[in-house]
């Protein structure tokens, strides 16, 4: 009871904190609501004005079921919503009526046998057609309200008379709901899909570029602070790269809502998909990223003297890395092509420079200490002539098949073996991670085989690099960008302390 009453003294600090924050992340979420609340009003006029009401009755309510079914958070959403709502009721009405027209020719029990054989077929034919990739993908909804309005008008005809008048009625109330609805979410702070996945795309190439950077600076950073850092939810490298790892349905999404909205030019055909395609691509540069996050987490650790010999080099690659994504970022944002210089011969040269620091240190990779190595694999050597001892003493022999009798013998010889262990087994389990783990270290090449991972993945991310440029290159071929002018600035802000590189594209001088 007293923790319920302190939840409950708590709980109007946590709802006023919830609500600040869902409003301060997203300022549209507020409007969105104030325009659902408004068309909500406007449709509740059908009730509370007697002329109208005295005109469409009781099927007013389907007016405002239609606006809080039809009304959605986006343009494209609303439109692919609202015109599968009222494409479906309409194709479903006048269906359902020459339905009941031959219906009608017939008698009273052809007729019912008719309208039971129609509802089969038209429900199993809607219902098959659902599972179609292009209809399933565009025209769902629709065909779900299809279904529904003409099961109910077609079933409701044969008990009601005036069922055609109803129908008449409920199509005019939701026609009513839907113009609502699409007047709201074109004319009203329109709310556009493409837009939103415009500018996803780009916040995840920035995402991208200040991981990569954020975790190049901290692995070379000092170690005993990263010791004692907490590692909370909020660390800028898991950020970075999150939103790019939970984006495709996301993408397909907005991508799908986006190609119902009216086109933003006439001369091109704007590539909703290849956004889609360009997130796949990020993605799969999203997992170098993690991999190269992980090497931060590991157990073993490569010292900071020898991190240090290799940290300039290291944090030159990942600057370039991280300056070509932002590049990539803002020619999407500016919807312009991407500079001719993206990859610059700093990114060769820092590359060149890494290789160079690598070979110059041998005996990191390749051990030095050819007594310990020899000592490792004397005893490994050791532990197999005893085991093959071991075998030939109880007759065994794995040269040859096994015969009834020797078998039983080492089965019943195993059976002891493993009973007078049991004991040993649970001190023994104790220190197998231990044990493991000082074998481990006590290899010379470990201390420098952690780094190795890590600068093998930083190059994987150079590697990859060219796709991202590719994809966002043919992007901006079928979306009709600006070319890019000499001249033009490009600010590069990976909001870390070592990267803030300024730009500019001086044709006179060919100086990047």
């Amino acid at each position: 009871m007293s923790d319920f009453s302190e939840k409950l003294k708590k709980f109007p600090g946590l709802l006023w904190h919830t609500i600040w924050r869902v409003g301060r992340d997203d300022p549209r979420r507020v409007v969105h609501a104030l325009k659902v609340g408004f068309s909500l009003t406007l449709v509740s006029l059908l009730y509370l004005l007697e002329p109208l009401f005295l005109g469409i009755g009781q099927n007013a309510i389907w007016a405002v079921m239609t606006v809080v079914v039809v009304l959605e958070f986006t343009a494209g959403a609303t439109l692919c919503k609202g015109l599968n709502r009222g494409l479906g009721t309409l194709l479903a009405g006048s269906l359902a009526f020459l339905i009941e027209y031959i219906a009608e020719k017939t008698g009273h029990v052809f007729r019912a046998v008719f309208i039971g054989t129609a509802v089969f077929v038209i429900g199993a034919t809607a219902t098959y057609m659902r599972f179609f990739p292009n209809v399933k993908r565009n025209y769902d909804y629709g065909v779900l309200i299809f279904l529904l309005t003409f099961n109910l008008i077609t079933v409701s005809s044969y008990r009601v008379s005036n069922v055609l008048k109803i129908a008449h009625e409920r199509f005019y109330t939701i026609a009513i709901g839907c113009g609502i609805c699409l007047v709201m979410t074109l004319f009203i702070f329109p709310i556009w899909s493409g837009e939103d996945l415009h500018n996803s795309t780009v916040a995840k190439l920035e995402g991208l570029a200040k991981s990569i950077q954020a975790c190049v600076d901290e692995y070379f950073s000092d170690v005993e602070k990263e010791k004692t850092q907490d590692k909370s939810s909020e660390d800028p490298i898991y950020k970075g790269y999150k939103a790019v790892l939970d984006s495709k349905s996301q993408d397909e999404t907005l991508a799908l809502h986006a190609s119902w909205e009216p086109r933003h030019s006439w001369h091109c055909r704007y590539p909703w998909q290849q956004y889609v395609k360009l997130g796949a691509v990020l993605r799969h540069f999203g997992y170098t990223v993690v991999a190269l996050h992980g090497c931060l987490q590991t157990e073993i650790q490569t010292p900071g003297y020898c991190r240090a010999l290799f940290k300039d080099p290291c944090i030159r690659v990942a600057s370039e890395v991280s300056k070509a994504l932002m590049e990539l970022a803002n020619s999407i944002k500016n919807r312009r092509h991407c500079s001719p210089e993206i990859l610059s011969d700093h990114l060769h040269e820092a590359l060149q420079d890494l290789n160079n620091a690598l070979k110059s240190q041998p005996r990191l990779f390749l051990g030095s200490n050819n007594n310990q190595a020899t000592n490792m694999l004397a005893l490994a050597a050791a532990h197999a002539n005893t085991s093959q001892k071991h075998e030939k003493n109880n007759g065994v022999s794995l040269s040859s098949f096994k015969t009834d009798t020797s078998a039983l013998l080492e089965w019943k010889s195993k059976r002891m073996n493993n009973e007078l262990s049991k004991s040993e087994a649970a001190e023994r389990k104790a220190l197998r991670p231990q044990l493991s783990k000082i074998a481990i270290t006590s290899l010379e090449f470990s201390e420098a085989l952690p780094f190795a991972a890590f600068a093998s993945l930083l190059v994987e991310t150079v590697a990859r690099l060219d796709n991202v440029i590719e994809e966002v290159q043919e992007l901006g071929r079928i979306a009709c960008f600006k070319e890019f002018k000499p001249g033009d600035e490009v600010i590069v802000n990976c909001d870390t302390p070592k990267v803030n590189i300024t730009i500019n594209h001086l044709s006179s001088q060919g100086v990047e």
